[in-house]
């Protein structure tokens, strides 16, 4: 794999009253591993939604990308793009593809360019790679998450973005599902609650389509108004397509888009409405330690 791919919609983190800064966190994120070599501390390329409980009634919330590398880890803020620190609801794009040359990898946000790893292993012909996308938490007692259905897709050597096959993906919960047995022979009756479990959904047939997960809590969310609209071609992208697609169907956009899947490739700057919008601050986290 050259490339990975995520999208889903930007929800309202919200955290309960009470708990000290860093008490709770949580993070929808899209991981690339390169190179497996390493196992589970290989170098890798993450970027996603964050959020982070700052105080009793504070918290943070927005994109960042993370690079894992061989001196250690770095992570920047996305301050870029539409919205970026707002709960808008509304679909935002997740993607890393390597360099044309080089080991390197590029990463963008919304179909942007936000920044480029400096870290990262080679990648022999033939080595396996690796995808993640999914949701972490730490503190669930104050965390709620709404309904994200996550979408991922993959770019193999031939440049041509596709989903995975079922066969090859795997889904792993640490937490437990809500209303699932707890498998304890003690107590047959018991089974996972709130505030301590997750809802998940696979979608899949032959491929995987769509994983949606929610973590229940005590607190609710609104939406927030629309991003803006853009028109014309920009660096060779329908504009107007890409706004359309990022509304209803961000899953579709790299094929049904015309000039998206070449522009993400070379210019690397493919929507203008995300450009117009001016940079407002986003979370800065550290990485959260119980996961989904």
């Amino acid at each position: 794999m050259i490339g990975a791919f995520g999208t889903w919609r930007n929800v309202p983190i919200t955290f309960g009253s009470g708990g000290d800064a860093g008490s709770a966190q949580a993070s929808n994120y899209l991981r690339m591993v390169p190179n497996t070599e390493g196992g589970m501390f290989a170098n890798s390329i993450e970027v996603g939604l964050y959020a982070e409980k700052t105080g009793p009634t504070t918290s943070t919330y927005g994109p960042q990308w993370t690079e894992l590398g061989n001196s250690g880890g770095k992570t920047k803020a996305i301050t870029a793009g539409i919205n970026p620190a707002l709960a808008d609801n509304m679909n935002h794009t997740y993607m890393t593809v390597r360099q044309a040359s080089g080991d390197q990898w590029d990463v963008l946000y919304d179909f942007n360019w936000v920044g480029s790893t400096t870290d990262q292993l080679k990648v022999p012909r033939g080595n396996s790679n690796r995808i993640d996308i999914g949701l972490e938490v730490m503190g669930p007692q104050h965390v709620t998450v709404p309904e994200i259905a996550n979408r991922v897709q993959f770019m193999a050597e031939n440049k041509a973005w596709s989903r995975a096959a079922t066969a090859d993906t795997a889904q792993v919960t640490t937490l437990g599902i809500c209303g699932q047995s707890k498998g304890l022979p003690s107590d047959p009756t018991a089974v996972y609650t709130a505030l301590y479990c997750f809802n998940a959904k696979l979608t899949d047939a032959t491929k995987f389509t769509q994983w949606t997960v929610s973590k229940p809590g005590a607190t609710t969310s609104q939406a927030s108004p629309l991003p803006p609209q853009s028109t014309g071609t920009f660096n060779g992208v329908d504009q107007k397509a890409l706004s359309r697609c990022l509304a209803t169907d961000p899953n579709a956009c790299l094929t049904s888009v015309p000039g998206l899947s070449t522009c993400v490739q070379t210019a690397k700057v493919c929507n203008a409405a995300a450009l117009q919008s001016a940079p407002r601050s986003s979370a800065r986290g550290q990485r959260p330690g119980g996961s989904y």
